[in-house]
């Protein structure tokens, strides 16, 4: 039999990530029946080019799960955030799904994702320490 070893890898391998996530992609198709999954990132670009943030998820399961909403400092209240949901939504729509979800924590967005329609549905205590994790959604369409 193979030995076999666990590494600590914190700068894993871009190769070794994608195999492991492509694993558990295939594992949930299988097991769902839902063998469709859509990349739904949408970047914030200024005039020359560059990145001043973005949205980052996924569609599957008829669901929109944003995994991240970042924006520079410079470039924040001006509603590109709001501008990055509707539109990374309207895709997720136009894709077949019906909800949305997200998470945030306490000294994060929480009411700007209310604003936008989310509802809390649950909440991790001390995670981290002090704060709450929050987790949100949002029926599409």
């Amino acid at each position: 039999m193979e030995t076999m070893r666990i590494a600590f890898e914190p700068f894993i391998e871009e190769g070794a990530r994608q195999f492991i996530v492509a694993g558990l992609d295939n594992q949930n198709s299988a097991a769902s029946g839902l063998p469709s999954y859509f990349p739904a990132n949408f970047v914030l670009r200024g005039e020359a080019g560059d990145v001043l943030g973005g949205l980052l998820g996924l569609v599957w399961g008829h669901w929109l799960h944003v995994t991240t909403l970042w924006i520079t400092e410079g470039a924040r209240g001006r509603g590109h955030g709001t501008r990055l949901m509707r539109a990374a939504e309207a895709y997720a729509v136009t894709r077949g799904a019906v909800g949305a979800t997200l998470e945030t924590h306490s000294f994060q967005a929480r009411p700007f994702y209310e604003r936008l329609g989310y509802e809390v549905f649950g909440a991790l205590e001390d995670c981290p320490r002090g704060h709450t994790k929050f987790f949100l959604r949002k029926r599409l369409g």
